[in-house]
């Protein structure tokens, strides 16, 4: 009988672990971006950033300090999509919560697709954006 409380205890705690795990919707991420409109929407850029950046990294960088800042650029050369997305943690300033362009982290993610379409291009800058924020996130916590 005590080793089935003991392991109905364990298996409780694990689950509590595990939730504190996931993303908190009550964090309010400060996210900037700053892309091509005709690769990706900022609402579209920060979305994705949001879906990459795990909890953890609010513990170490809370959201009232620091701010994550994306860019994405490229476009159409003729029939190949090239695209450049970058991914940065800066902090704020601590009376206006103002972006303090003094990176801390920052990663870059580079491609080119040949043959492609405007819609394949699309997708190949919001694969990068996911790619270089989950740089930045690997560079801060272990995923």
């Amino acid at each position: 009988m005590k080793k089935l409380a003991l392991i109905a205890t364990l298996l409780s705690t694990l689950t509590l672990a595990t939730g504190a795990l996931a993303a908190d919707p009550k964090v309010k991420m400060t996210l900037v971006d700053h892309s091509n409109g005709n690769l990706i929407s900022p609402d579209d850029a920060k979305a994705v950033m949001g879906d990459t950046l795990p909890a953890s990294v609010w513990k170490i960088h809370p959201a009232s300090r620091y701010a994550f800042i994306s860019q994405v650029e490229g476009g159409m050369k003729g029939g190949t999509c090239v695209v450049a997305a970058r991914v940065m943690l800066v902090p704020l300033t601590a009376t206006a919560k103002a972006v303090l362009f003094r990176p801390l982290k920052t990663a870059t993610a580079y491609d080119a697709l040949p043959n492609s379409s405007t819609d394949a291009c699309k997708a190949l800058a919001k694969d990068k954006l996911k790619e270089a924020t989950g740089a930045v996130a690997s560079s801060i916590v272990k995923s």
